[in-house]
């Protein structure tokens, strides 16, 4: 869709993006507080999960939870909350006829949430709820117990229901003073935004209450360590193995660096004719393997992780070591290359469909550094990446020997042992 950015900064510190579509027929609406569990003691970890549970709630126009949802969605408009390690994010999207209805709505609940006694007991109870029904996700079970033994923060989904306990109705509020100011606040909002509606949206937010604060709350400076001994969670009603293989670099990933890592990725795991993936169900040996790349402050981090039986682990992993090995010694193919430059193309084709994909897009890099993505400059950069920029992206993520393995299933220490000694190879 074709869009146009204006960046914009209120007298009282917010910060944000205005995506101008002007064929769209939706508004979405993003807002950002660096608010996430690492500005808060462990003991109190949910207080940031439960004060975002309530503040899309009773507020001081509408006093009851329930009846602010029931206005809000009445034509059809949706919204939700998300709270993160570093983050909450709250989002919505209406029709474009009421935006107008919806803008002031959504700024009202960030802005005068009431934090309603009756309100905290209900949500103490569905964000247990929520906790143990996403601890029956084995890969997000696996995933923070490695971010555990790398360092990172993170709490695991049964540390947290136990830790609930110690988070009362004050310390909700607490957070929601020390992190919801408006120098902390960015937005991405996108949708039919001419100058008019620009003009009125900025005024209902220079309006907000909320005091102004001091600026961007920083991110915490995380320091991953290798992983010496590989990680298992004993689950005996799964019958497969969980597994993922991580490797840190101790540094942000540059322009070229990230294109040339995209189309790594490609050409590894994103496509049934890819070189682990492709290969692997060419054997009959996984039905699917993920890997990306993510960007923490300082560093960034490469996954992989399949769901896979125990008896192929080592057959799948003789693939990830052989097709990695051939990348380290330059043997990428022209041919493999172009493939993935136009997948890479038709993908960005793809994902430029819709209102709320194009927010999503700047907002996930404006949120963490304020940086304005280039979306019309993705074909001229990923065309601009040669083989050399993919063989020395993947070298360096390698190079310093950050990394761990970690399963989850039924104990089989020999063979874990096995795996984590076969895939010890890369980091040579």
């Amino acid at each position: 869709m074709i869009h146009t950015v204006h960046q914009v900064k209120l007298s009282n510190g917010a910060r944000g993006l205005f995506i101008d579509i002007p064929d769209a027929s939706v508004m979405n609406f993003e807002i950002n507080f660096r608010a996430g569990e690492y500005l808060v003691e462990v003991k109190k970890t949910e207080a940031p999960h439960l004060m975002e549970h309530m503040l899309l709630g009773a507020n001081q126009l509408i006093p009851k939870s329930k009846f602010f949802q029931a206005e809000f969605e009445k034509n059809g408009a949706y919204c939700n909350a998300s709270t993160g390690t570093y983050d909450i994010v709250y989002e919505a999207e209406c029709a474009d006829f009421e935006w107008h209805r919806i803008a002031k709505l959504l700024l009202l609940a960030i802005d005068k949430p009431l934090f309603l006694r009756e309100e905290f007991n209900s949500e103490f109870g569905n964000v247990k709820e929520e906790l143990v029904y996403l601890s029956n996700n084995h890969f997000r079970q696996l995933s923070i117990a490695m971010r555990q033994a790398f360092g990172l923060c993170a709490q695991t989904d049964q540390a947290r229901v136990k830790l609930m306990s110690n988070v009362k109705l004050k310390d909700v509020r607490n957070h929601y003073k020390n992190t919801h100011f408006t120098s902390n606040m960015r937005f991405v909002i996108g949708g039919k935004l001419p100058k008019e509606r620009r003009d009125q949206i900025l005024d209902h937010m220079n309006k907000m209450s909320m005091q102004q604060g001091t600026g961007r709350l920083v991110l915490p400076k995380e320091n991953p360590k290798r992983i010496e001994n590989p990680i298992f969670i004993t689950n005996d009603s799964v019958k497969n193995l969980y597994f993922y293989l991580d490797t840190f670099l101790k540094r942000k990933m540059n322009i070229v660096e990230s294109y040339a890592a995209q189309l790594l990725n490609i050409i590894l795991t994103e496509t049934y004719y890819s070189k682990i993936l492709g290969t692997a169900r060419e054997k009959g040996l996984a039905y699917n393997v993920n890997s990306n790349f993510h960007q923490l402050n300082g560093n960034t981090n490469l996954w992989l992780g399949v769901q896979i039986s125990p008896e192929n682990i080592i057959g799948l992993m003789d693939i990830v070591v052989k097709e990695f090995g051939k990348v380290f010694d330059g043997k990428i193919s022209q041919k493999d290359i172009k493939a993935a430059k136009q997948y890479s193309l038709g993908r960005f084709q793809r994902e430029g469909q819709t209102v709320g994909s194009i927010v999503s897009t700047y907002s996930t890099k404006y949120f963490y550094d304020q940086k304005v993505y280039e979306y019309f400059k993705f074909p001229e950069r990923i065309e601009a990446v040669k083989q050399e920029d993919i063989v020395k992206v993947a070298r360096e993520l390698f190079s310093q020997k950050i990394w761990g393995i970690g399963a989850l299933g039924i104990p089989n220490p020999e063979l874990i042992n096995k795996v984590d000694k076969k895939v010890s190879k890369l980091w040579a």
